[in-house]
C-alpha cells in the first residue's frame, strides 16, 4: 500500500485556489501510483479562519467538495474542510472519498479553546470517534488535537483501526523546546499511540503562516513498533510518498499483544462508576 502526504500550504479563505492546489497534489501523486492520499487539516480552506468560518463552510453535496471526490477514482482522498450540516452546524471535518464516493466522515471531537486556538467558539463537536472498512484495510481517522486524547486511538485501535490518518494543522512552539505542543512531542505522541497500540499512523501536516502562527509540516508515517518510517521536511511544501506493509500489524500485535489483553469490561465498569461519581449519583 502506498501512502502519500500532501504538505501543502493552504490559502486562508480560498476554498476555489485550495481546490486547484489539492488537483495538483492529486495528478503528482496519480503519477507516483499513490493508492491514498492525505492532505491536512482544514485544507480547503486554511485554519484560522475566524469569522470567515461561515462564509467557507461547505455541505457534503456542494460543488466543490463533490469535485474532489470525482478525483478518487484510482486513488483514495482524505482531506479537511469546514462542514455545514444538515442541521446548520459547522463541524471541523475529515473526509475519505474511493471509487468516487464519499466512505465516510469524520468531525473534530477535541476542539481546543486555549492559548492560540479558539475552535470552540466556531465549530461544534463531533461525537463518534470510530474506524471503518476501506479497500486497504480498516482505518480510523483523527483531526490534530483528537490524538492528543488517549481515548481517540484506544477507541479506534479497539474498533479494528490498523492505520490512524491524522489530519492536523500543528503550530510551530519552539523548535528546540520540549514539552507538550512542540514538534518533538508531536512524534513521541504519534510513535507512543502507535507501538502502544500495534497500528500505522500516517500524520499530515501543512506549512505555511496565517496571522503570524508558523506550521512546521514535518508530515510523518510510524509503523506498528512505534517507528518513524519516513518524515517530510519542515516548513517545505512537500508530497511525502512511502510504501507500508500492513502484515506489520500482525507482527506487531503478536510480539506485543497489548490490545488481546486488554480488560474492557473492566475499563467500561471503572469509567461507569467514575462518570456516577463526578455526577454526584454514588461516592464509592
Amino acid at each position: 500500500m502506498r501512502i502519500g502526504l500532501a504538505q501543502m500550504r493552504p490559502v486562508l479563505g480560498r476554498v476555489d485556489k485550495n481546490l486547484e492546489i489539492h488537483r495538483e497534489m492529486i495528478q503528482r501523486a496519480r503519477e507516483e501510483q499513490v493508492d491514498v492520499l492525505v492532505f491536512p487539516e482544514l485544507s480547503l480552506t486554511g485554519y484560522n479562519l475566524l469569522d470567515l468560518t461561515y462564509d467557507v463552510a461547505r455541505k457534503g453535496e456542494a460543488e466543490e467538495i463533490q469535485a474532489l471526490v470525482a478525483e478518487a477514482t484510482d486513488i483514495d482522498l482524505v482531506f479537511g474542510w469546514v462542514e455545514h450540516s444538515p442541521e446548520h452546524q459547522l463541524f471541523n471535518s475529515a473526509l475519505y472519498a474511493s471509487q468516487q464516493k464519499i466512505q465516510y466522515i469524520h468531525r473534530k471531537v477535541y476542539l481546543p479553546t486555549y492559548g492560540m486556538f479558539d475552535e470552540a467558539r466556531y465549530f461544534a463537536q463531533g461525537q463518534t470517534i470510530r474506524s471503518f472498512m476501506t479497500r486497504f484495510g480498516q482505518v480510523g481517522l483523527l483531526v490534530c488535537e483528537d490524538i492528543w486524547h488517549v481515548s481517540a486511538p484506544y477507541l479506534l485501535a479497539h474498533d479494528g483501526a490498523e492505520m490512524i490518518i491524522v489530519l492536523a494543522n500543528a503550530p510551530v512552539k519552539g523548535m528546540q523546546a520540549s514539552g507538550l505542543g512542540t514538534k518533538d512531542s508531536w512524534y513521541q505522541i504519534l510513535e507512543n499511540h502507535a507501538q502502544l497500540h500495534g497500528l500505522y499512523i500516517a500524520f499530515a501536516n501543512r506549512v505555511g503562516a496565517e496571522d503570524g502562527v508558523t506550521f512546521f509540516g514535518g508530515s510523518a508515517v510510524v509503523d506498528p513498533f512505534g517507528k518513524t518510517e519516513s518524515t517530510a521536511s519542515l516548513f517545505k511544501e512537500e508530497l511525502l510518498v512511502i510504501d507500508i506493509d500492513l502484515d506489520k500489524v500482525r507482527k506487531a500485535r503478536f510480539k506485543m499483544p497489548l490490545l488481546r489483553d486488554e480488560n474492557m469490561d473492566l475499563v467500561q465498569r471503572e469509567l461507569t462508576r467514575i462518570i456516577k461519581k463526578r455526577s454526584g449519583e454514588g461516592l464509592i
